[in-house]
């Protein structure tokens, strides 16, 4: 079959590069080797947040006497709570389906090769293969779990995301190994179900990516809810022989042995891009990425890459404009190069995590002379109403002309405000215009006006 486009991967890159081609006119093939919608959609982002969101109702239902709601004693039915979260997933996978056919793109199951530049071949499930042709293909296969030689996933006493999702049942204690965005979700959600959970980090703080503040108070409130935190610490051996697992931390004081029922792996991602045929093409990788421009072009004509096996964030929403700016480019359009600098972040924990631009120490250390503001949410009329008034928003502003360098966030709903950020570093706003824009009362985004009035010594809350 002939193409204009191939796409290979369908996850939050790969379909709507697919479905962006499609709109400019072009005949577009898009190869899934296992569920449209990829990683994030079937087995990491949505499924997540249901879960996240069934263990958030239960700490509702607990605490309900506090907002003077009467409920009898609330319980939870893990197995419903794991069949809820499967179901949002297949219903969004059933939504690309849908959105794949409205937009006139075959969907070609099967695990991709690069057969040279132009030629895919797909081989089904039942081994049988196919050659499909394009003048452009892009490459979206994503990531997997990173596993570590001291601690080698079995999908049983060790696992990944994967299973961490789909347990039959619950576990009474869990070691989790990585404290990124995944290792404190899956803490906060095992935690409110009743597993005794422990964190092992091996930087010095949880969260290390953002801002030190942040990392700080989501310590603080982590050890509140009972989560075991141990920083500065890496994990050596795990001996699966008996019950549970054994796991030989390294710390500063000495090694120590944790004992749990499974030890939840979360130190990463790594690019899907062996097997591919890449080598053969002379495709540029480095250290397991693949190697493009501000264009997502390899270094072959005609082949791009974008999201997780490229070298960019390894965030949805990064790989989805990639995608869209790689089928804009090679449909002939000029494309706008991505600002890696003004990318959200976002941490669905309890209290959630949101963060864009420079931390603190990261202006200072590119040679910044910075403004720093905090607002509190102890200080919000919204969230003392809400019940949760945990958290800050922190800014950060260049001295000298109120350039908006960093926004960071902890608290309730704050992965709903930083767009507010990132729309402003955008349009480089700068504080003084944050200032004069009139914020709404009451609501938690006054906070970021609050905390810029307080860089500027104008704060009126605080």
């Amino acid at each position: 079959m002939a193409y204009d486009v191939i796409v290979i991967g369908s996850g939050p890159g790969g379909y709507p590069a697919a479905i962006r081609s499609s709109q400019l006119g072009k005949k577009v093939a898009i190869i899934e080797r296992e569920s449209l919608g990829g990683i994030c959609l079937n087995w990491g982002c949505i499924p997540t947040k249901a879960l996240l969101k069934s263990a958030q109702v239960y700490e509702y239902a607990k605490h309900a006497d506090s907002y003077g709601i009467q409920v009898s004693q609330a319980t939870h039915d893990f197995g419903k709570v794991i069949t809820r979260s499967r179901g949002v997933a297949d219903k969004m996978s059933k939504g690309i389906q849908f959105l794949m056919k409205k937009n006139k793109i075959d969907v070609v199951m099967g695990n991709a090769r690069l057969l040279q530049p132009g030629k895919v071949e797909v081989t089904a499930a039942d081994g049988t293969k196919q050659t499909l042709e394009a003048k452009n293909i892009v490459v979206a296969t994503g990531g997997r779990a990173r596993e570590l030689p001291s601690m080698p996933i079995d999908g049983k006493k060790i696992i990944g995301y994967r299973e961490a999702m789909s347990l039959s049942s619950q576990p009474k204690s869990m070691i989790i190994c990585g404290s990124g965005a995944i290792g404190v979700e899956f803490a906060y959600f095992y935690n409110s179900m009743g597993t005794q959970v422990t964190i092992v980090e091996y930087m010095p703080r949880i969260v290390p990516v953002e801002d030190e503040d942040i990392s700080k108070e989501l310590e603080k409130q982590y050890k509140k809810q009972g989560i075991q935190i141990m920083t500065g610490s890496e994990v050596l051996k795990v001996d699966t022989s008996g019950n549970g697992v054994k796991a030989t931390v390294k710390t500063a004081t000495g090694e120590q042995v944790l004992e749990a029922d499974i030890l939840l792996s979360a130190v990463g991602v790594v690019a899907n891009i062996e097997n591919l045929g890449l080598e053969a093409l002379g495709v540029k990788t480095d250290k397991g990425k693949i190697v493009v421009d501000a264009n997502q072009q390899t270094s072959v004509p005609g082949i791009y890459a974008i999201g997780d096996c490229t070298p960019g964030q390894a965030l949805a929403h990064v790989a989805a404009k990639e995608g869209i700016n790689a089928a804009e480019h090679l449909s002939g359009h000029k494309v706008e190069p991505m600002d890696y600098n003004n990318i959200p972040g976002c941490t669905y924990t309890t209290p959630e995590i949101a963060s864009v631009g420079y931390t603190e120490k990261a202006a200072k250390d590119a040679g910044y002379e910075i403004k720093v503001g905090k607002f509190p949410f102890m200080a919000s009329g919204k969230a003392s109403a809400a019940g949760a008034t945990e958290g800050f928003v922190k800014v950060i502003f260049d001295a000298k002309y109120g350039e908006f360098l960093g926004c960071h966030m902890i608290g309730a709903n704050v992965t709903e405000m930083i767009a507010e950020a990132v729309v402003a570093r955008k349009l480089e706003t700068t504080a003084h215009e944050i200032l004069n824009a009139v914020h709404p009362h009451p609501t938690m985004s006054e906070g970021l006006k609050e905390a810029t009035a307080a860089a500027y010594g104008e704060a009126i809350d605080i």
